[in-house]
């Protein structure tokens, strides 16, 4: 199959396409770098530079592809960037996604795949929280993850474009970027490489539903015949404090290093778990990733490339 990727030069964008691509499908990958890294193009890949939140530069590439299905994962992601710019939040994640829409109705795409976010339910009622859990973001992220749920499923209904909605819990792995998009394993590995203590916003209780990216590149790969019209969310179903996750990371980096606690910050969610029984039933997908095993292969990434570093670094000034 063609499939076009938005942010495929992103964390998980990028690690999709190589997947995809191990599969012998067709990967064009449309990224405006942003966020994302040219050095995270598989070779194997077209790519266009390109925002998606310009109409006419992605109408053109769909000209030149005609993809059969679309995987967007384009987005604004950051939280904390979405509470100091609204505006900017709505227009890449709403008004970017709408753009994507109305590529797949005039050039004919038979399947779009999102990733929404485990965001868009808020403070959970009762865990671990399942798709019809009632919506209640607390953060503009939230609501503009939630919001194009909504557009897809009616340019489903108009349009007989069908769709699978990922609900991703904390997605982790390698190539997410500590100094972009920020999840906090990856800030957390930058800190203890650069021997600095990290930093846990509250009491490091609050707990998360870490999923590893190659478990989520999967149900990706699982999508693309499976789970039509369907809302899944992507998670390992078990809680794991910030707490736990930064003594495990502690460990595997073999670190003496210790926390630095500052006060919680606003639009952060106190426990989070996803349940994962569709994707189990819909997709036939299953995590084949333990946090610790995802947690041992992330480490190890980014030590290599820190080592590195270190030893061009050496050499220059030797």
């Amino acid at each position: 199959m063609k499939i076009l990727i938005t942010g495929g030069a992103g964390f998980i964008g990028s690690n999709i396409a190589d997947l995809l691509i191990e599969e012998n499908h067709e990967i064009v990958i449309v990224d405006n770098l942003s966020q994302g890294k040219r050095e995270n193009v598989n070779e194997n890949a077209r790519f266009y530079k390109c925002d998606i939140v310009n109409a006419e530069e992605l109408e053109l590439v769909f000209t030149i592809e005609k993809p059969e299905i679309v995987i967007h994962n384009a987005a604004q992601i950051d939280v904390q960037t979405s509470l100091k710019k609204p505006s900017l939040d709505a227009e890449v994640n709403i008004k970017g996604t709408i753009n994507i829409l109305e590529c797949c109705r005039k050039f004919g795409v038979r399947k779009i795949i999102y990733p929404s976010s485990a965001a868009v339910y808020g403070n959970p009622k009762y865990l671990p929280v399942d798709e019809e859990h009632p919506i209640n973001p607390i953060s503009f992220y939230g609501t503009s993850k939630h919001t194009p749920e909504h557009y897809i499923k009616t340019y489903s209904r108009l349009y007989d474009i069908k769709y699978t909605i990922f609900r991703y819990a904390n997605v982790y792995g390698i190539r997410q970027d500590p100094k972009g998009e920020g999840g906090v394993i990856s800030i957390f590995i930058d800190k203890f490489l650069e021997n600095k203590s990290p930093i846990i916003f509250g009491d490091g209780n609050q707990t998360r539903d870490f999923v590893y990216v190659k478990d989520v590149s999967k149900a990706n790969l699982l999508a693309l015949t499976n789970g039509d019209n369907k809302i899944c969310n992507i998670s390992t179903q078990k809680q794991n404090s910030i707490n736990e996750l930064f003594a495990t990371m502690k460990d595997l980096l073999n670190s003496n290093l210790e926390a630095i606690y500052k006060q919680e910050r606003n639009g952060d969610i106190k426990e989070s778990s996803l349940k994962n029984e569709k994707a189990h039933k819909f997709l036939k997908w299953n995590t084949e990733y333990s946090l610790k095993e995802g947690l041992k292969e992330t480490c190890m990434y980014y030590k290599e490339i820190y080592d590195v570093k270190n030893e061009v670094a050496v050499g220059i000034h030797d």
